[in-house]
């Protein structure tokens, strides 16, 4: 039989997990203490995303940099906690489904913070990310104890599987969630006209998103090798990396009121796979998709290290420490 790889990182500090799981089968599952683990890490990184900000405020450390490092890391999360969820309730078995799951949470993100750009204002709905974290730590403690096997479980009334739920779950709140962003993208502009705050067109970070998700469809429907199914989680972390560095260049225009260019070195890595596959795949996919995994990767650590650098050095403060507060003085 053959096997594929899949990763899911220890968030905040936890280590990393890496385990195994059947192609077309799920007789074969992480065992329980790699979703024990993955809830537990999930919920510490929720808890302090949330507290972050007022701690900075605390400390009187609030910066834009302390923006860009939260936003940051959510965009590399969000990439994980999609592979992580579409494993844990055994959506793996169905590739288009897998695609979906892994690709719209991305998509969610970029959106989010697309919306920012354009009004200028970071909103949130009464059902939002944090429910959903909370929503995908539930699911991760189900399989914990009852195995990926639970998710197949045949509902006696309903007639079907227990695993679609959270495909509804993901659907209902991808609809309900791109309702909210664009009708905020498309009537909520501050800039002149109703333009973004760097009074550029609303419309134009959905060019970059647009163009990477098509590339990521059509290199999965036209790949002879049937790359994605063989190796899903390397390609959605590939992808998931690209979109990681353009949501932090989004961040980034948004703090700078600056307009978003569309040509970028994120697009080297899904072009090559394009590139291969457009000439009758001559070299192997598998080993393009690798290549294009090591320039996403090395893209976006290139880019935001060198971004963090600049903020701290105009700032002049420092990246992972701050300064200590004088201690006021009394007569």
């Amino acid at each position: 039989m053959d096997y594929i790889s899949f990763e899911i990182p220890g968030l905040n500090s936890l280590p990393e997990t890496c385990f195994l799981l059947k192609r077309n089968s799920r007789s074969q599952t992480a065992p329980a203490w790699v979703f024990i683990l993955s809830a537990l890490g999930l919920f510490i990184y929720q808890s302090l995303d949330a507290i972050d900000g007022k701690q900075a405020r605390r400390t009187n450390s609030s910066s834009a940099l302390g923006e860009l490092f939260d936003h940051g890391c959510d965009a590399v999360s969000t990439v994980f906690v999609s592979v992580g969820t579409c494993i844990s309730c055994g959506v793996g078995s169905y590739p288009d489904w897998m695609f979906f799951c892994g690709f719209v949470g991305m998509f969610m993100f970029f959106c989010a913070h697309w919306q920012t750009y354009v009004s200028g204002t970071l909103r949130f709905g009464l059902v939002d990310v944090t429910e959903v974290q909370i929503a995908i730590v539930v699911m991760y403690v189900m399989s914990a104890f009852g195995g990926v096997a639970l998710w197949d479980y045949r509902l006696p009334v309903l007639g079907v599987k227990l695993y679609a739920f959270p495909i509804l779950g993901i659907i209902g709140g991808a609809v309900y969630s791109c309702y909210n962003y664009f009708h905020v993208i498309l009537n909520g502009g501050v800039g002149k006209n109703g333009s973004t705050v760097a009074d550029t067109s609303v419309l134009a970070p959905g060019m970059h998103i647009g163009l990477i998700l098509t590339l990521a469809f059509i290199i999965f429907k036209k790949s002879s090798n049937k790359l994605f199914e063989l190796h899903p989680c390397l390609y959605i972390l590939t992808f998931g990396m690209v979109i990681a560095k353009i949501a932090n260049k989004l961040v980034v225009a948004h703090m700078t009121k600056s307009e978003l260019y569309l040509p970028d070195t994120a697009f080297i890595g899904p072009g090559l796979l394009f590139l291969n596959q457009y000439f009758n795949s001559f070299i192997d996919e598998h080993i393009v998709l690798w290549i294009a995994m090591v320039l996403s990767l090395i893209d976006l650590t290139r880019y935001c290290t060198g971004v963090c650098i600049q903020i701290a050095s105009h700032l002049r403060i420092h990246v992972f420490s701050i300064t200590a507060q004088a201690a006021p003085k009394h007569d």
